[in-house]
């Protein structure tokens, strides 16, 4: 322990010495010192709390342009009302379907057996297997909230796709709410169909936008047929749809009740080929009598779509009765012709 008197010793040897700045040679003594201590004491420098926030409000502040700064032509002003700006959608880029004519009959052991010996239909498999692999769970409805135009992928064209470029339509089998088990393809063959795809409600209001015309002109049409495939490939979800029936004939007009298929086939393989690549959107396709499809749409339908089903499907059902009239009156009208 050091006594009062030994620490005011020391107290003024420490005084009597000379004290160097730092920033110059001028000797200042320490009562010198002690008095610009003390006048930083009475007005002390800001103390930041939190130097990260302090840091981060300086970094928010925008720096102000130079005067002389001229706005370059090539950068247009975008105003944050705008909005995101969206690429616009293509026009139905390719045909879809399958190479194929589909069947109603059951598949051949022969048939079995090529497709198990195809090479190109396991390397087909791998890639939707290692395409399912990578993908999320939740990667559709993403698409559908978030991807922009509400998940649409397309705009259906004003015209038909050639009937030699055309592609055929899978045979979709189910029960209708008349608990009978029936195939797409028997109900389509011979007539010019509309055919959709709904597995959800929203999917249901897209095929209402897109069918609200057709159906107002031609359902009591003879040659015409409207489909609706209400697709329900999870076990669960299926159960649930099948317990429900008598609520939908409710929803479901009785002169549909025939065409409204509930099915659980697995489609996954066939969902590339029909561009019907997400499972929340609606999809409608114009199929003709030799089970082609000739249009597609998805999506909430424009207006012009709609109308474009309405006259495409008129122009399917005249040269469907033409050729009906012309096979009926065939050889006396190609006879006068040759005449």
């Amino acid at each position: 322990m050091i006594s009062r008197s030994a620490a005011r010793i020391q107290h003024a040897r420490i005084a009597s010495r000379p004290l160097f700045s730092t920033r110059s040679n001028n000797v200042v003594n320490f009562s010198t010192a002690l008095s610009f201590s003390t006048a930083s004491q009475k007005s002390p420098r800001p103390v930041v709390e939190q130097p990260y926030v302090f840091a981060r409000s300086l970094a928010s502040k925008p720096t102000p342009p130079p005067e002389n700064a001229s706005k370059s032509p090539a950068e247009p002003v975008v105003s944050e009302e705008d909005g995101p700006s969206l690429a616009p959608l293509p026009i139905l880029p390719r045909a879809l379907g399958v190479p194929k004519p589909p069947s109603a009959e059951p598949r051949s052991w022969q048939e079995k057996k090529e497709e198990m010996l195809d090479r190109e239909k396991h390397l087909e498999k791998r890639k939707f297997l290692i395409k399912q692999a990578t993908s999320g769970y939740f990667e559709d409805f993403h698409k559908t909230m978030h991807g922009g135009h509400g998940g649409k992928m397309w705009i259906a064209p004003k015209v038909l796709i050639r009937e030699d470029k055309a592609l055929y339509f899978p045979d979709v089998a189910g029960k209708n709410l008349l608990g009978d088990q029936v195939h797409t393809t028997t109900l389509c063959k011979g007539n010019v169909s509309v055919v959709a795809f709904l597995s959800t409600q929203v999917a249901e209001e897209h095929v209402k936008s897109f069918t609200k015309f057709v159906l107002a002109a031609y359902t009591t049409d003879p040659k015409f047929k409207f489909v609706q495939i209400n697709l329900q490939e999870n076990p669960l979800k299926s159960a649930i749809v099948s317990l429900s029936r008598s609520s939908i004939k409710r929803t479901i007009p009785q002169e549909l009740h025939e065409t409204y298929i509930h099915s659980s086939q697995n489609m996954e393989m066939l969902r590339k080929p029909l561009g019907f690549e997400n499972k929340h959107l609606g999809f409608v396709y114009l199929v003709d009598e030799n089970l082609k499809v000739r249009w597609a749409g998805c999506g909430y339908a424009k207006d012009e779509e709609a109308v474009y089903l309405m006259e495409l499907t008129n122009k399917l059902l005249q040269r469907l009765q033409g050729e009906g009239e012309a096979k009926k009156n065939g050889p006396s009208e190609k006879g006068n012709e040759k005449q």
